[in-house]
């Protein structure tokens, strides 16, 4: 499906649009689909990666971070001339690209019927493809529209719009906090915005007010970048007073790898190591879980991690059983 002759909103030929929303197949789902394994959200959250959508509302971010696997290049386009689409039109567009990414696999031999047939239903949606999904007007109506639809949502935000995130009510919040002090920030983040790093603290006060909300802060780990000072990383996650902080590490993939050398990226020990450090500083986040072929690390307050309704016995699998295999 080709984007709209109208402003150029999306233009990655890897993803599927329609205006300005945006979805790609997953590595995992596609992983997941054959049976070869599935996105570390399963371990943490009980995500099956089958049935997960990877969409956003609107590629264009505010900020510019060294480790970012996108091209910067498709983010310069101003939002002024976007005619946006209703919440509903979004949702309904992001599950026909879903189904349209995913219909070739119908015919796949290593696919069991049964698990294509459950793909082609999706129950979550990761608003996390690209982009600052906050600068959609919509937000919150959107995942309303989701819930509606009977699909979890995780919402993920560099956390520059904490009046909008005050708004949103996903089944999950990620927020990037990928620096423990503003000079380390304007390094790695390097915001459009002038006021980026306040606008980031504001949020943490927002986060700390969510009560129905999982909040997870999330850092991308970069060797010699911001992969340091683990106390003053625990100071600024406490503010937000988190149910998870996720530490992951940079990936050398896709367009980082014109700003950044391959030994930018930890190991996993260096990642899991560095997650030891920071829960030294949170004690109430005593629970560590990691999973090393993905080299992320979660901090919990407790070792059930999974989503409620998500979980194998929920009402929300009753009329739809998953596979295991």
């Amino acid at each position: 499906m080709s984007e709209s002759d109208g402003p150029k909103q999306v233009g990655d030929p890897d993803y599927h649009s329609v205006n300005h929303t945006a979805a790609q197949t997953c590595g995992w789902t596609k992983n997941a689909l054959t049976g070869d394994g599935k996105c570390y959200k399963y371990a943490f959250y009980g995500i099956e990666s089958h049935r997960c959508m990877q969409m956003t509302p609107v590629v264009k971010c505010n900020e510019r971070c060294v480790f970012c696997w996108r091209d910067h290049a498709g983010h310069a386009y101003e939002l002024g001339d976007v005619e946006w689409d209703d919440p509903a039109a979004v949702a309904d567009a992001t599950l026909e690209l879903q189904r349209e990414l995913l219909a070739g696999y119908g015919g796949n031999d290593e696919v069991p019927r049964e698990v294509f047939e459950q793909a082609m239903e999706p129950r979550h949606v990761a608003i996390s493809l690209d982009g600052e999904p906050t600068l959609y007007p919509y937000l919150p109506e959107l995942i309303d529209e989701f819930h509606a639809r009977d699909i979890t949502t995780f919402l993920v935000s560099n956390g520059t719009a904490p009046e909008m995130l005050a708004r949103c009510d996903p089944t999950q919040l990620y927020v990037s906090v990928d620096a423990p002090d503003r000079h380390t920030f304007d390094n790695v983040v390097k915001a459009v915005e002038d006021d980026a790093w306040e606008r980031l603290v504001d949020t943490m006060d927002v986060l700390a007010e969510k009560d129905e909300t999982r909040t997870v802060l999330r850092t991308t780990l970069v060797n010699g970048e911001n992969m340091r000072d683990p106390d003053w990383y625990a100071a600024f996650y406490r503010r937000a007073k988190p149910d998870f902080v996720e530490l992951k590490a940079y990936m050398h993939v896709g367009h980082s790898r014109g700003r950044l050398d391959r030994s930018a990226m930890p190991d996993h020990e260096d990642v899991l190591a560095f997650a030891e450090d920071v829960a030294a500083h949170m004690p109430e986040h005593d629970e560590i879980k990691d999973v090393p072929s993905s080299r992320v690390a979660l901090l919990a307050r407790d070792a059930d991690t999974w989503v409620p309704k998500l979980r194998k016995d929920s009402e929300f699998w009753a009329q739809d059983p998953l596979v295991d295999y």
